[in-house]
């Protein structure tokens, strides 16, 4: 399959597929176009959703037929650039207490993959994380970048509740629910700090494109950090994407 590929979805809204896999360039492209496209203000535009390898874009058919906007979209995709090592982008800081009862999996995952529970917590630590996309829920981090070595399936059986603030490991993927929520990844750990609050003027406290960091704190610092939510600032440090710490 050649890519960008277009297909509708409906009759007013298309799917732009980027390629088939989860990669750091194919994420870049995809912002690229939503930045085109949100730069040209155009009102017959409703809606745009990106994923993993794919856009989706909403759009009022009584302005543009499909085939108008898969010309309109060509012409978006032209417009994609290389990456440059000395760009800048955000890493945010998550600060992250590992195991005991904010991660009731870790012992899992470090048995599954023949690790300490330590290992685990070095290297999930110790790479900066591309967020891909925001979903399930509102707020819930996909992000790329997982060591092998921490891969891990899903639970069997879902929990029906996992708190917010809860980090995760499933199959080859990592993030972060915003929100009680039911789930079934495995449990590492937790942050104290509000991932999403619909009542800020930016609801999520991570975005697309953006770079997460997981830092890991005490038990303590969780309790100290939850108690001080107000007055708490998030982290979030300009690096240049030749220095952030991954495979990217």
């Amino acid at each position: 399959m050649n890519f960008p590929n277009f297909s509708p979805v409906g009759n007013a809204a298309i799917s732009v597929q980027f390629g088939n896999v989860i990669a750091p360039e194919i994420n870049r492209r995809i912002r690229q176009v939503m930045e085109y496209i949100v730069n040209q203000q155009d009102d017959a535009i409703i809606e745009l959703v990106p994923t993993y390898c794919a856009l989706l874009i909403q759009y009022n058919p009584l302005v543009y037929s499909y085939d108008e906007m898969c010309a309109y979209l060509t012409r978006a995709c032209e417009n994609f650039t290389t990456s440059d090592s000395s760009e800048f982008v955000s890493v945010v800081h998550i600060p992250t207490c590992y195991g005991g009862e904010y991660g009731m999996d870790i012992e899992f995952v470090a048995e599954h993959n023949h690790l300490t529970i330590d290992d685990v917590v070095s290297i999930h630590s110790g790479v900066d994380y591309l967020v891909y996309m925001l979903g399930f829920i509102p707020g819930f981090t996909y992000l790329g970048g997982l060591d092998p070595r921490l891969e891990t399936p899903r639970l069997s059986t879902p929990r029906t509740l996992i708190p917010a603030g809860s980090v995760g490991i499933a199959g080859n993927q990592t993030g972060t629910y915003p929100s009680d929520s039911p789930g079934g990844w495995q449990i590492i750990g937790r942050t104290p700090i509000v991932m999403y609050d619909m009542n800020r003027d930016i609801p999520s406290t991570v975005n697309a494109g953006d770079y997460v960091r997981y830092v890991p704190i005490s038990s303590d610092e969780f309790r100290y950090i939850e108690n001080h939510r107000r007055d708490y600032t998030v982290e979030v440090l300009q690096h240049k994407v030749g220095d952030i710490r991954g495979n990217y």
